[in-house]
């Protein structure tokens, strides 16, 4: 064999690996917008952030890296393993480079366990696990809007101040209510409260008195409803029907979402404290994006539809700035890049996966007092990301250098 023969063999080897490699870079970017499409926590997520998806990509003018952005849409129907089976065939057959949204916590820890294997990105949004930046916590992964710990310590900062010191809780019997309870429990006895008792229930649950009685007996003057979409919205009926609030009976949803104050009504959602970390009827900025998504969905966005957005929006901005499709060097460009929208203030991605970024104490309104059908929240406070995060010096992270 003649030196030129040797040379030509390997530039048709070189020359075919080049071609191999160009046919398997992705012709489009894809995001999966993976959530609940019809069930409990639908209307907090469902369609909405699929519309809340789409309009950060025509934002940005529908492409990337001169490819062009697609969404495609899947419902985990609320179960752990049909959410990492939808996921993995995105990432393995289906070209899609972030999975984003994830309501109920198991089917968002499992979905990133997949998304960790698989090296590929992933956010969540809408579910609350404080696990996702603790001991599950991933170099490709992220927590956007809220957890258990955020919408715990702040509420009982604030109730404390309103002398509510003694607790009862009603919660939903998964890992998500569990977590939310064991945070809330932590923070009463921070505070020096007291906890009265605890009773669980299953997701989807429809008649509630026997739990509210039993909330009722033990005398507790704050009662936390550690549930989220509509199980929340059936424990709150059925205290009304039990005249709860009327007896001076505080009641917090950590978990609270805008949908599940439209569903309750003003009557009886009317004094109910949470923190969420999008209120749409804040200032002009978030006014004129939640008027952009109305005229797509006929509903304000929620907390977690809007962190679709954000989320979304964060992540083709790391593709342009990092020139790049690969999920390391985006994710590492992403927690690089300040967070800044009209969702978000002042954000910051912690080595965690943590976004840390401002978050509101509301109460809801009273009977009345909204000027329209969606002002549902009025802004009691304005808290400050790292007071109201837990502090990375107290996470279990293996990310986190200690």
């Amino acid at each position: 064999m003649t030196i030129r023969t040797v040379i030509s063999a390997a530039c048709v080897l070189a020359c075919a690996t080049t071609v191999s490699h160009a046919q398997s870079e992705p012709q489009s970017v894809t995001i999966g917008v993976l959530n609940d499409m019809s069930g409990n926590f639908s209307d907090q997520s469902g369609p909405g952030s699929l519309a809340a998806a789409r309009m950060a990509i025509d934002e940005l003018g529908g492409t990337v890296l001169g490819k062009p952005v697609k969404v495609v849409g899947g419902d985990h129907q609320n179960k752990p393993d049909v959410a990492a089976a939808i996921a993995r065939r995105w990432y393995d057959t289906a070209d899609v480079q972030l999975v984003v949204d994830m309501p109920n916590s198991g089917t968002a820890l499992a979905v990133q366990e997949v998304a960790r294997t698989l090296k590929k990105i992933n956010i969540t949004s809408t579910a609350g696990s404080l696990a996702l930046t603790g001991k599950s916590c991933s170099p490709t992964s992220f927590h956007w809007m809220w957890d258990t710990y955020s919408n715990s310590y702040g509420l009982v900062k604030a109730l404390t101040k309103k002398n509510i010191d003694s607790w009862f809780f009603i919660t939903a019997d998964y890992a998500f209510g569990h977590a939310l309870e064991a945070d809330f429990r932590k923070a009463i006895e921070q505070m020096g409260g007291k906890t009265l008792g605890s009773v669980k229930h299953p997701v989807g649950m429809q008649d509630f008195s026997a739990l509210i009685l039993a909330a009722q007996a033990s005398k507790a003057r704050g009662i936390v409803v550690a549930s989220g979409g509509n199980d929340i919205v059936n424990t709150l009926k059925s205290a009304n029907e039990f005249e709860l609030q009327k007896a001076g009976i505080s009641f917090v949803a950590p978990a609270t979402f805008l949908t599940d104050v439209k569903s309750m009504g003003l009557d009886i959602a009317q004094g109910l404290t949470y923190i969420t970390g999008f209120t749409w009827n804040y200032d002009d900025t978030s006014r004129a994006f939640a008027q952009k998504f109305f005229e797509r969905h006929k509903a304000m966005p929620t907390m977690g539809q809007a962190g679709v957005y954000s989320a979304v929006r964060h992540y083709l901005r790391a593709i342009e700035a990092a020139k790049s499709l690969d999920a390391t060097k985006v994710a590492e460009t992403m927690r690089e890049m300040p967070v800044s929208d009209a969702v978000i203030r002042n954000g910051t991605i912690r080595p965690d996966g943590r976004l840390v970024h401002d978050m509101y104490l509301v109460e809801v309104r009273r009977p009345g007092e909204p000027k329209d059908p969606w002002d549902l929240e009025k802004v009691e406070d304005t808290l400050a990301g790292n007071d109201v995060f837990r502090p990375l010096s107290e996470s279990d992270c293996p990310l986190v250098k200690k």
